[in-house]
């Protein structure tokens, strides 16, 4: 499997490429900026967190990463919705699977962290 880091890097920026392919108009606009933030902020937080005190701010760090990843995907869902272009469809179907995909590892990781945290106490 490849390394989070990496695989949460490669999801902001295959999201950048994304954005720029997108037609820039008023309707869409709002959404490509908004996954642009939150994309770009699971590759940022999660690299924060390899980086965390302790396991409460790892927790934290990704809790964020989880609610951005989240993010990330309803506007990917939105654009999937009101795209009317078969091959930007396409496309988003891919990245969303991956935003999930990204999803369940880090909802994984932080159960994993929590429950070592509490068999260490």
């Amino acid at each position: 499997m490849t390394d989070m880091k990496a695989r949460t890097k490669k999801f902001t920026i295959d999201c950048a490429l994304f954005c720029a392919k997108i037609p820039n108009s008023r309707e869409f606009n709002a959404y490509v900026n908004q996954l642009i933030r939150c994309s770009s902020s699971v590759g940022a937080n999660y690299r924060a967190s390899q980086r965390a005190k302790s396991t409460a701010d790892f927790i934290n760090k990704l809790k964020i990463v989880e609610e951005e990843a989240d993010e990330s995907n309803f506007f990917l869902e939105i654009l999937l919705e009101i795209n009317k272009r078969q091959d930007l469809k396409i496309e988003i179907e891919k990245l969303l699977k991956e935003g999930n995909e990204i999803l369940a590892i880090i909802v994984a990781s932080i159960k994993t962290a929590r429950n070592n945290q509490i068999n260490k106490t």
